[in-house]
C-alpha cells in the first residue's frame, strides 16, 4: 500500500493511484483513473483529471489544471497557474470526450507560471516554457520558448541555464559545467557527469 500525505481538504476519487512519498496540498482534486508517481508534490487548488499520468518527482505548483490526455514524465515542473487543454474545438453543447488529444511533457521539462499548453503536442526533454507562453506546436528537447504564440529563443541545460554555443557548437552549463553540443538544430549532452 502506497504511503502519501494529503491535506484533509483534498478530494481523492476511488481508482486513482498515488505513489509513495507524494504530498498533496489544500483543496486539490485527484480524480479517478489518474496515476501519480513517487515523491511528487501537488500544490494547492490543483485538478488532476482522469487518465492523467504524472511520473516520479513531478512538482505541480498552486492552481494548475491538468486535464485528461496529459502525460508528464519524471522530474517535470509545472509552474503556478499553468493549464493544459485537451480538445481542439471545444463547445459546451457538443460532447467530444472521445476526441481528447494527448499531450506529452518529457523528462525534466519546465512549464512556467500561467503558461497554456494547447493539446496534441510534445514538450521535449529538459525544455523550458517561459511564464505566460502559449504553446501551439511541439517543443524540441532543451529548447527555451517564450511568448504568445510561443517561439524558441534559445537553448537551456538540464539545470535550466541558458546555453551559449561557440563556433564549434559546444556550450557549457554555467552551473553544472556539463558540456552540450548543438548540431542540426538538436542539443545533446556530451559529458556524462
Amino acid at each position: 500500500m502506497a504511503t502519501y500525505q494529503a491535506h484533509e481538504t483534498v478530494i481523492i476519487d476511488t481508482g486513482s493511484i498515488i505513489g509513495d512519498d507524494t504530498r498533496i496540498w489544500h483543496f486539490s482534486h485527484i480524480m479517478s483513473g489518474c496515476r501519480i508517481g513517487k515523491a511528487c508534490n501537488i500544490g494547492q487548488n490543483v485538478v488532476v483529471s482522469p487518465q492523467v499520468v504524472l511520473g516520479n518527482n513531478v512538482k505541480v505548483q498552486n492552481n494548475v489544471s491538468i486535464y485528461s490526455g496529459v502525460v508528464c514524465e519524471d522530474d517535470v515542473f509545472l509552474g503556478p497557474g499553468c493549464v493544459f487543454t485537451n480538445i481542439t474545438h471545444p463547445r459546451s453543447a457538443i460532447p467530444r470526450k472521445h476526441l481528447y488529444e494527448k499531450t506529452f511533457v518529457k523528462k525534466g521539462a519546465t512549464i512556467g507560471a500561467n503558461a497554456t499548453i494547447l493539446c496534441g503536442h510534445t514538450i521535449g526533454e529538459y525544455a523550458l516554457i517561459g511564464a505566460g507562453a502559449v504553446v501551439t506546436k511541439d517543443v524540441r528537447p532543451y529548447a527555451l520558448v517564450v511568448g504568445n504564440p510561443a517561439k524558441q529563443t534559445g537553448w537551456v541545460s538540464e539545470y535550466g541555464r541558458r546555453l551559449h554555443f561557440n563556433e564549434e557548437g559546444i556550450a557549457v552549463c554555467p552551473e553544472s559545467h556539463i558540456r552540450y553540443q548543438l548540431a542540426n538544430e538538436e542539443v545533446r549532452k556530451i559529458d556524462n557527469q
